[in-house]
Parts: structure tokens; C-alpha cells; sequence
């Protein structure tokens, strides 16, 4: 019986791996009982590497070329069978191909909203998404902590790990980026610069280089996104106190002639003339308040000085219309919009007004 079981065995002497499929990061060939004929071939293609196993344990491992199977080309299985010199029979051990080309493409991104710590805000919640690529770099490392004994793994099963560690490293990538939250967004690449620097050694803790990252989008949350537009169309009228209030009445014009609007159309018939009388009412308001508040930053400090009451009268700025203008400065110093010495020049430039 035995020397039949001997006869039909089957000697193999090539081993490849053509890959038949995308996604396959590591595939163990079929030995079905066979074994290797000692001075067979081992052809490992570019982009992949080989491990020969022998009763779990890793031996050898091969790089792309064409391999000689010895006891010179094989040092490691040969001191873990024990062979001497002589050697040359078949012999029994598992062998598993590995894909390092890169895997490009995989998908990153949060579910949820990320808290993170901002210097600016504290903390704020971040949504962002963007794509990655990596290698298997270490097979041997590969095998023993994520593929093992399976007869195939496949880049599917793995992404769901790699899209957890990505998403836990956001606020290190943050955090040593030193970029202030708002200019996240306009600053993706070096935010995607840190990310990969901040999650690559997770990576190569099971065997992989994670080999680029790339950030396709990051949203601000719908409070700081305002803050961000009230920022730019600061950044757009400057220091000058009278494009600052006309920036402000522009704004509340709109508002304005909403509510006008709405108040006009409680006749039947009248939505048509109430819009026209809101938005006419709005242009009015603001030609009003731009040239009362123009002719009031013109006069010069002495004028204010000997003729306050005069001069708000024929000016049109009440007292509590100015208090209400330095709250609303107030405010926007709180955000971190204008600095203290913003504030102070605005607020002293206002107060002028009211003596």
C-alpha cells in the first residue's frame, strides 16, 4: 500500500502564480498531498514575493526571478527539516504567493462626524473622505499577523481595518499639520501629507507601506462655515470702519426685505406688490444708513467734539444704535474675526460719536 500511495504521487516541478483576479493580496498553492521535487523551479513574477512554510513555521522567503529549489537556495527550511548536504528527494511544505503591487484606490472616510481639538474653536467635528494606496511590503509579516493558513485573502476583507486605522489617526494629522481648522480646507495637501505620516506606522505594523493618501474633501461644520463667510468679507472691506458698516447693512438688507415682503403680502392679491415693497424698502434703508454713516466717518474730530448733539442729529447715529454696533464688534472679536487692537481702534472710533 505504501508503495502505491508513492506511485501516485505527484511531483511538482514548477511553482507560479498568474494571479486570475484583481483584489487577491495572498493565495497558498495547492499541494493536495504532493510534493516539491528538490531541484525544481520557483518562478516569482515582479510585484510578487513567495514564503515557503514548514509546519507553520516561516522559512524562506523569495523575491521576483527565477529560483532553483536546493538546499543553497532553501537555508532556512533546510535547518528546520534537519537535511544534510545530500539531500535530494521530494519534499513536503507549504508555499504562499503574495501581491505587493500597490492597491490603489481604496476609500477612506468618516461615517460620523470627527471631534478634534482646534486651538482656535476647541473642540469642533470634522467630516472629510479622500482615497489611499498600499503595498504589501513585508510577506513574512503579512502571513503571521493578517493572511495566515487561508487558501486566498483578498483586499475586500482587509479594508474595513485599514479605513479604522486611517479615520483614528485624523487628529494626529490635524494636530501636527498645525494648520488652524478653517484653512483645513485649503490646505488638503498637506493635511493628506500629515495623515499618511501619522497612520504609516500602523501600516507597517502588519506588513504593509501605505504609500499615498489623498484628501478629496473636508466639510466645516454649518456654525464655523459662517464664521468662515463673515471672515472673508472682512477680509474684503479691510480696517475701514464705513466699508465695515455698509458690509453690515448689506447684509441685513436681504433679511429686511423678506420680512417687508411678507408683511405686504397679507392682502389677497398683494404677494407681487409686497415683494416689490420690501425689496424697495430694503435699497432705501441701505442708500439711508451708507450715506448717513459716510458723511458721519468724514467729519473730523473737532467738529465731533464741539457739536455732538448737533452733529447726531444731522448724522442720524443714536446712541443706542452705536452701543449695538460695538456688541456686534464684540462678538466677532470673541470669534477670533478682529483682533484687540481691531476692536479697540473700532470701538474708540465709535465712541467719538457719542461725545
Amino acid at each position: 500500500m505504501a508503495l502505491m500511495d508513492f506511485i501516485k504521487k505527484q511531483f511538482i516541478d514548477i511553482l507560479e502564480w498568474t494571479e486570475p483576479r484583481d483584489g487577491i493580496l495572498a493565495w497558498r498553492y495547492p499541494m493536495a498531498g504532493n510534493e516539491i521535487q528538490y531541484g525544481g523551479s520557483l518562478t516569482v513574477r515582479e510585484s510578487q514575493a513567495a514564503v515557503f512554510v514548514n509546519e507553520g513555521q516561516v522559512a524562506d522567503v523569495f523575491a521576483p526571478g527565477m529560483h532553483r529549489l536546493t538546499t543553497q537556495t532553501l537555508p532556512v527550511l533546510t535547518y528546520l527539516k534537519n537535511w544534510d548536504k545530500l539531500f535530494q528527494s521530494p519534499f513536503k511544505s507549504d508555499v504562499y504567493f503574495f501581491s505587493t503591487r500597490q492597491q490603489v484606490d481604496r476609500r477612506w472616510g468618516t461615517a460620523q462626524p470627527v471631534t478634534i481639538r482646534d486651538k482656535d474653536f476647541g473642540a469642533v467635528r470634522l467630516r472629510s473622505f479622500g482615497n489611499y494606496a498600499y503595498r504589501v511590503a513585508d510577506p513574512k509579516l503579512f502571513h503571521t499577523q493578517i493572511s495566515g493558513t487561508r487558501a486566498e485573502y483578498t483586499v475586500d476583507e482587509l479594508d474595513g481595518q485599514l479605513r479604522g486605522l486611517m479615520l483614528q489617526h485624523i487628529s494626529d494629522a490635524v494636530a501636527s499639520s498645525g494648520i488652524p481648522f478653517l484653512d483645513l480646507a485649503a490646505n488638503q495637501i498637506e493635511f493628506a501629507r500629515q495623515l499618511q505620516a501619522a497612520t504609516a506606522e500602523s501600516f507597517a505594523a502588519i506588513g504593509l507601506a501605505l504609500e499615498s493618501v489623498q484628501v478629496q474633501s473636508i466639510s466645516l461644520p454649518e456654525e464655523l462655515q459662517k464664521v468662515l463667510d463673515q471672515k472673508i468679507g472682512m477680509g474684503m472691506v479691510g480696517n475701514d470702519m464705513g466699508k465695515f458698516m455698509q458690509y453690515q447693512t448689506a447684509q441685513a438688507i436681504p433679511k429686511f426685505a423678506e420680512g417687508a415682503a411678507g408683511a405686504g403680502g397679507g392682502g389677497g392679491g398683494g404677494s407681487v406688490v409686497g415683494d416689490a415693497m420690501g425689496l424697495g424698502a430694503g435699497v432705501a434703508l441701505g442708500q439711508a444708513m451708507a450715506a448717513q454713516l459716510s458723511q458721519g466717518l468724514q467729519n473730523t474730530a473737532s467738529a465731533a467734539a464741539t457739536a455732538a448733539a448737533p452733529l447726531a442729529a444731522a448724522v442720524g447715529i443714536k446712541p443706542d444704535e452705536v452701543m449695538a454696533t460695538i456688541e456686534k464688534l464684540a462678538d466677532l472679536k470673541s470669534k477670533g474675526i478682529l483682533s484687540d487692537e481691531e476692536f479697540s481702534a473700532k470701538k474708540a472710533e465709535l465712541l467719538k460719536k457719542l461725545v
